[in-house]
């Protein structure tokens, strides 16, 4: 019985030491590692959770914007050449605003992020904006801050993006993803 009780006390001892500690909120953009433990917060955003998350969807409630990076098929591919598409599903009637999440944005990224975030807000900064991309994603942690730094007042961010969405049995679509001129060339 002493050892089943001394096993037990190391097993609970080693799950309670293994938990991570919390990712500390950096002040600037993430540049490498995007698939990584996210912070709990975001200066400036309201971070929400999967039941207010299909609370604002079933009440369109704010912009849904999906940030996940996407390949486009590269133009130069040979004839012949097999490409095939990564199928993204995200949150029905989202927005997917592809490669805005990375920490650093060349000038065409950048203006066409600011262009569409202003379309989709009818140019109000007071319009609801939701930011996600999958669990454990750097992309929407990014793309958040910067709406936030734009002037943007009711910038909301889903950490656990399409994956706590599809984990709570909700409806997901085919996505399509906009992307600048420069990357259709």
């Amino acid at each position: 019985m002493r050892e089943l009780v001394l096993a037990l006390a190391i097993a609970l001892f080693l799950a309670v030491t293994a938990v991570a500690e919390p990712v500390p909120e950096p002040s600037a953009y993430r540049r490498e590692n995007y698939r990584a433990e996210v912070p709990e917060t975001l200066s400036g955003a309201r971070v929400v959770d999967t039941p207010e998350v299909v609370k604002l969807w079933k009440e369109h409630g704010a912009v849904f914007v999906d940030v996940l990076p996407h390949t486009p098929k590269p133009p130069e591919l040979p004839a012949g050449t097999v490409w095939k598409e990564k199928i993204r599903e995200d949150i029905p009637g989202s927005v997917w605003l592809a490669n805005v999440g990375y920490g650093v944005l060349n000038e065409e990224m950048e203006a066409f992020f600011r262009t569409n975030l202003e379309k989709l807000t009818g140019g109000s900064n007071e319009k609801a904006l939701l930011f996600y991309c999958q669990e454990k994603c750097w992309m929407s942690w990014n793309a958040a801050k910067r709406a936030v730094e734009w002037g943007y007042q009711q910038v909301l961010w889903y950490p656990h993006g399409t994956d706590g969405w599809i984990a709570a049995g909700q409806p997901v679509e085919k996505a399509v993803p906009l992307q600048p001129e420069i990357l259709r060339r």
